[in-house]
């Protein structure tokens, strides 16, 4: 089984790019759930949100602890919380960051793919400068870093799921995905 956990703040999309990646990973013929984790207060707090993939029926319904991949839709939430809390030896680690990365102080060894998903957001109109959606074009480098699911069946879920801005959306996590070199 596959855990992936997602740190953003409320209003980044961390909750439904969790539902995009299962519903992706059901298209592909995997069994996936998600669900999110946050608190009362939500528009601009840290949450969380798990997506599990298997290809047995997942009946597993608790808080991720040991996460195979970490993508964190914030890269300020890096200072405040233990994102790779748990992260297992051989996953990835997906940022939304414009800054290089010896900036981020990370350890040594972890698979890591930086992404400027809020410029992409936001040149894509998606949010506002204040509180850009960066749910899809983190999809789209997720998609091309972990190769788990294709970056079609991410869009095909973009154009079911997404709640607005369909074609921005998909345009979106296309960017990105072409964006993340080759890996």
């Amino acid at each position: 089984m596959l855990e992936i956990r997602f740190h953003g703040r409320g209003g980044q999309g961390a909750v439904v790019a969790s539902e995009i990646l299962a519903r992706a990973a059901m298209k592909e013929g995997k069994h996936a759930s998600a669900f999110p984790f946050f608190g009362v207060e939500r528009r601009g707090a840290p949450v969380m949100a798990f997506c599990r993939i298997d290809d047995r029926p997942i009946r597993i319904h608790a808080g991720i602890y040991e996460p195979d991949h970490v993508v964190v839709l914030d890269h300020a939430l890096m200072r405040l919380v233990n994102v790779l809390e748990g992260h297992k030896e051989g996953g990835s680690l997906v940022v939304n960051t414009s800054l290089p990365l010896k900036e981020l102080s990370l350890p040594e060894g972890l698979r890591t793919v930086l992404i400027d998903a809020t410029t992409i957001a936001l040149r894509r109109g998606l949010g506002s400068a204040t509180a850009p959606i960066v749910n899809t074009a983190i999809l789209g480098a997720f998609a091309k870093a972990c190769d788990i699911v294709s970056i079609d069946s991410i869009l095909e879920s973009i154009k079911e799921s997404a709640p607005a801005k369909k074609e921005q959306n998909v345009a979106a996590a296309q960017d990105a995905y072409r964006a993340v070199g080759g890996m």
